[in-house]
């Protein structure tokens, strides 16, 4: 019952996530926040089992960080999804797999390009332009594969967040009220505007 999406430029990735938790027919809190800042170049939007997607993001976060101390320097997007595909296939085969499904959007400072990842809980990883997991991501890949242009700036990206989610407030049975937004460009991590219906496009 949850949705996260991604999108990405030439120079920045977006990664929007909505914040209902629920269980069952149960809503917990409508404030949960499903995106992780890794660094300040890297971003995971987290939805399964929620106490699965807390853990794995953080040891996750904690090893690329661990690495960035050995090494004196930084995993890059690409290198970074395939050490969270490796650890989420290498638990998939263990007595302990984890049911997290997530999006991974990043920069590359050496490259100057933005990266966006699908990974799935069975370890699947794709390099994708747009995509999003969940029930809500069904109603988006159209509007996507529509909307979607190369070269297209950050603020058509998040109009285009904004289009998906007013489709899936609008077809959705499921209540997801509001979205939370994050981008990585060059300039590092920030926060973007909630999406939900006091501030949706028309």
């Amino acid at each position: 019952m949850e949705t996260i999406l991604g999108i990405r430029g030439e120079d920045f990735a977006i990664v929007a996530a909505e914040t209902t938790q629920a269980r069952s027919i149960v809503v917990m809190k409508e404030d949960e926040n499903k995106i992780h800042k890794i660094n300040n170049s890297l971003v995971f939007a987290t939805m399964g089992e929620s106490g699965d997607t807390v853990q794995f993001t953080e040891f996750i976060s904690k090893n690329i960080a661990l690495y960035k101390m050995r090494n004196n320097y930084e995993l890059s997007p690409k290198e970074a999804a395939h050490f969270t595909r490796k650890n989420l296939a290498d638990y998939l085969r263990s007595r302990t797999p984890y049911q997290v499904n997530m999006m991974i959007a990043g920069y590359d400072e050496q490259t100057q390009k933005s990266a966006l990842y699908f990974i799935d809980y069975l370890a699947n990883s794709v390099e994708v332009k747009y995509s999003g997991q969940g029930y809500g991501a069904m109603f988006c890949q159209s509007i996507f594969d529509r909307e979607y242009k190369n070269g297209l700036n950050q603020n058509e990206a998040y109009t285009i967040l904004e289009h998906c989610v007013k489709e899936i407030q609008k077809r959705l049975v499921i209540n997801q009220k509001n979205f939370k937004v994050a981008i990585v460009n060059k300039d590092g991590f920030k926060w973007m505007p909630d999406i939900n219906a006091k501030n949706i496009c028309n």
